[in-house]
């Protein structure tokens, strides 16, 4: 019955726009928000990432990524981080700042608010679990619609699920997603409801390359070898190996102050005290080094860049999942 009827639900978001990449698929996002809903406020969270234009640059919320540029009636919330944020786990908390943020810092009224469901460039944070349920609900009564952002978390790499967004229970009205859908290809797009579509019929919207017939036929591709090598099964099955591995790793170094994530998303915050939480930012600089020197990539995330992004190809096995702690092991008993 759950199941019939998320399929249900799924079924709105009918409409497709394809751009060519993530940071153009949110642009657009935010536009028919705005229209759609008749108000200018867009909620973020603190910490995210949505893109580097002169628009998403102020969705983004890393003063790493940021110029000192207007944001527009842009503000950002409370990062529901389980690991540093200020209520720890507790969804209810976050959400009620929400709510305070609507009551004192707008008309009442919101066009949207957009997040990530596991932050990516923030350092692979796994929102407070049953956050988006509640937020959800306080913007769509403020007179919002509710934007994922899949372009990191989607196509089954979160393993447990195929969209991040599903992993928080709750259905958006709009989802972007870009970077997985075509595999390095210029590839995005945008999926919402018929109704929240409408309002671009208002004027001429255009995009050269969008949807042009090279990418589209390599992101057909991807999405079939997605689903016949049964990706998202294996990211589930690899990820599990992967994070078990490390967490054993972290009672061995005390630098591992959180491993965290889900399939093949992974992230590994390196702090110089646990207690305090202190980053270990030139201890993650050295070790970064060291891993490309013993022929292993990883990315860095975070605003203090001391959080490993363990977001491999989905060919990942379990075997590189073991050279990758070997090395780091390695690498960790050398500092």
């Amino acid at each position: 019955m759950q199941c019939n009827l998320l399929i249900l639900l799924l079924l709105e978001l009918q409409v497709v726009y394809f751009v060519n990449s993530g940071t153009e698929a949110n642009e657009l996002a935010m536009m028919m928000a705005r229209l759609y809903s008749g108000n200018l406020g867009i909620i973020a969270l603190r910490n995210a990432y949505h893109g580097g234009s002169s628009n998403t640059i102020g969705l983004t919320a890393l003063n790493t990524w940021k110029y000192p540029i207007p944001q527009g009636e842009i503000h950002h919330v409370i990062n529901p981080n389980p690991y540093r944020g200020v209520f720890g786990s507790d969804a209810s908390r976050y959400a009620e700042e929400v709510q305070d943020h609507i009551d004192h810092g707008s008309p009442g009224k919101v066009a949207s608010f957009i997040a990530e469901t596991i932050q990516g460039v923030g350092g692979a944070v796994e929102l407070a679990p049953g956050y988006l349920k509640l937020v959800y609900d306080i913007v769509r009564k403020a007179g919002g619609v509710c934007i994922a952002d899949e372009v990191q978390t989607g196509f089954g790499r979160t393993g447990s699920h195929y969209w991040g967004f599903e992993t928080q229970g709750v259905i958006p009205d709009i989802v972007t997603m870009a970077k997985g859908i075509g595999n390095g290809l210029p590839l995005g797009a945008v999926v919402t409801t018929p109704e929240i579509a409408s309002v671009m019929a208002q004027k001429i919207q255009f995009n050269t390359f969008g949807g042009n017939p090279v990418c589209s036929a390599g992101g057909l591709a991807v999405l079939k070898v997605i689903d016949a090598e049964k990706r998202q099964e294996h990211c589930a099955k690899v990820g599990s190996h992967l994070v078990e591995r490390l967490r054993v790793l972290q009672q061995t170094h005390d630098i591992i102050g959180d491993v965290r994530g889900r399939g093949l998303m992974v992230g590994i915050e390196l702090v110089s005290d646990r207690t305090k939480k202190t980053p270990a930012k030139a201890e993650t600089a050295i070790l970064f080094e060291k891993l490309r020197e013993l022929g292993v990539l990883v990315g860095k995330g975070g605003l203090h860049g001391n959080v490993f992004r363990i977001k491999p190809p989905m060919c990942f096995n379990k075997d590189d999942a073991d050279f990758l702690v070997d090395a780091l092991d390695y690498a960790m008993s050398k500092l």
